[in-house]
């Protein structure tokens, strides 16, 4: 080998690094770029980081595009759509009767408090604040009820456990939008023994109505049996009243009898006349 390089081979050299260098660069740019461009997605908001603290000085970021320092700032996706958790607690009602109850809550974090809630307890906040705030409030309000009155005050029991949920979800920023209760689950002895009842009850109700009905009807019979008789007096009383008014007129006036007739006449001679057939038309008879 020569002790000399030649020119062409010195430049080709300075060529490949040139080249190297560039790509070197491209790559550097190409870093700094992807991180210095964060993007929260669809149905989420960003908690930002400054050097992995949250920054509580800014609101959540929206979703698209955001620029962030480089290598400082980093961006972290919750989702903020409505989610859901179901849970199945064990509890004991007043009376000490073990019961399972299904409950399932719809919620999402609070859009504008999301890095709060990123602070105090992270993504898997679920497990930390949903499950103990269902089986809490669940036992809670049980032990306020006897069995029988979680299957016939439902409504009202499901109401106690939607309020005490909410209002400990929001002291951590989570909204409930809706909480079901799906079943209340007994001993099958007991749960036969309150349906037994309720449905006593309920034949003791239905026997007490038709008690009601029947009563009704036996007064609206007697009402028009009255009704009915009184009619029938004041129609005698009538065609008695009517006889002593025809019979003082006959007592005062013979005639009368006679003015009954014509008043009773058709105004048609009948086609065999009789003696006494018309009183009231004197027909001459030869001696």
């Amino acid at each position: 080998m020569s002790k000399y390089q030649s020119p062409k081979v010195n430049v080709n050299m300075s060529a490949a690094k040139g080249v190297a260098v560039a790509i070197v660069l491209l790559i550097i740019i190409g870093v700094v770029a992807t991180a210095s461009v964060k993007i929260v997605d669809a149905g989420h908001r960003g908690v930002l980081l400054h050097w992995n603290a949250v920054d509580l000085t800014q609101p959540p970021l929206d979703e698209g595009l955001h620029f962030v320092i480089p290598f400082q700032d980093e961006v972290v996706n919750i989702e903020v759509r409505t989610l859901k958790y179901a849970s199945d607690a064990r509890s004991a009602s007043r009376d000490l009767q073990t019961v399972e109850t299904t409950v399932t809550v719809n919620y999402h974090p609070d859009k504008e408090a999301v890095h709060r809630l990123y602070k105090n307890l992270g993504l898997d906040y679920e497990n930390r604040v949903i499950q103990p705030a269902i089986e809490e409030t669940v036992k809670q309000v049980t032990a306020k009820y006897n069995a029988e009155e979680l299957i016939t005050k439902r409504p009202l029991v499901k109401q106690d456990i939607e309020v005490a949920i909410t209002e400990r979800l929001n002291q951590f920023e989570v909204v409930t939008d809706v909480i079901s209760i799906t079943d209340f689950e007994f001993s099958p002895l007991f749960a036969q023994a309150i349906e037994s009842k309720v449905e006593a009850e309920q034949n003791a109700l239905r026997a007490e109505n038709d008690l009601r009905r029947i009563e009704v009807e036996a007064r609206q019979t007697e009402a028009n049996a009255v009704g009915l008789a009184n009619a029938n007096i004041a129609e005698a009383k009538g065609e008695a009243e009517a006889i002593a008014i025809i019979n003082r007129a006959l007592a005062e006036n013979p005639n009368y009898l006679d003015w009954l007739k014509t008043q009773a006449w058709d105004g048609k001679l009948p086609l065999v006349v009789g003696e006494g057939g018309t009183p009231f038309i004197q027909i001459p008879v030869k001696p």
